[in-house]
């Protein structure tokens, strides 16, 4: 059973960083696909950013969503089965609670966003930004 742990919420100003980590029991090179999604109250889940990893046959990349685009990077450190998300220029829209993700062997489909496809999921690290 995999297990997904964040860590690297908290609170900053508008135009602030954090770095988010996801420490992961499993071997994440291996992985079909890893993400990151956020939840803010009364809203659905949000697909943040997606990475189709050594699992996936068919060619892939990184995705993000376009509110993040130019300002987040998700990356992965395979020797410490970690996925990151470096989070800069944060503005309060981005206020959520974050979610790391993984699709372990691609056997739902649909797109990376599609929350319903990922099988294993942490509890989520607050990701509050002050205006």
């Amino acid at each position: 059973q995999v297990q997904l742990v964040e860590s690297g919420g908290g609170s900053v100003q508008t135009g602030g960083s954090l770095r988010l980590s996801c420490a992961v029991s499993g071997d994440i090179y291996s992985f079909y696909l890893m993400a990151w999604f956020r939840q803010a109250p009364g809203k659905e889940r949000e697909g943040v950013a997606g990475a189709y990893g050594g699992g996936y046959g068919g060619g892939g990349g990184i995705y993000y969503h376009d509110s993040v685009k130019g300002r987040f990077a998700i990356s992965q450190d395979n020797a410490k089965n970690t996925l990151y998300l470096q989070m800069d220029n944060l503005k309060p829209e981005d206020t959520a609670m974050y979610y790391c993700a993984a699709d372990e062997k691609g056997l739902y489909g649909g797109t990376w966003a599609n929350p319903r496809r990922y099988t294993s999921w942490g509890q989520g690290t607050q990701v509050t930004v002050s205006s």
